[in-house]
């Protein structure tokens, strides 16, 4: 697992709590929101150290983590369909895996992933179609 995102995340906490220490220190509703701001980006690190592996397929099929983490096991027949969703606007381009199990939409990004979109639908595909044996695969 690559720190470097839990790790900006906790410096943009602290970055928030020094901005309002040097510009409102006597302005109890700043530090109100700082401390919002400060715990949401905290937890959403932790969530990264807590589950780092968001996806793991195997022969039987895959366990996606949702929410803060969360394990839901998909069987290969529940997953309806494994593709990745490109998108541009703005002059960015964004990719996502997405995994549709019918009743629920998994979208993964690459940081979530460890590994590009196109090569984890590949490893997916290949898992399913039962080419890949029985070794389980993990993706961060």
């Amino acid at each position: 697992m690559k720190p470097v995102l839990p790790v900006t995340k906790v410096l943009g906490a602290v970055a928030v709590c020094v901005l309002v220490l040097a510009f409102g220190r006597d302005d109890p509703v700043r530090w109100v929101l700082a401390g919002a701001t400060a715990a949401g980006l905290c937890g959403w690190a932790l969530s990264d150290l807590i589950a780092p592996a968001r996806l793991a397929a195997d022969a039987d099929g895959v366990t996606v983590v949702t929410g803060f983490a969360r394990r839901r096991r998909l069987e290969w027949a529940a997953i309806e369909r494994v593709r990745v969703d490109r998108r541009q606007r703005l002059g960015l381009r964004s990719e996502l895996l997405e995994v549709d199990a019918g009743d629920a939409l998994y979208l993964f990004s690459e940081h979530q992933l460890g590994a590009p979109p196109d090569e984890v639908a590949q490893a997916l595909a290949a898992l399913r179609t039962g080419a890949a044996g029985q070794s389980s695969t993990a993706v961060r």
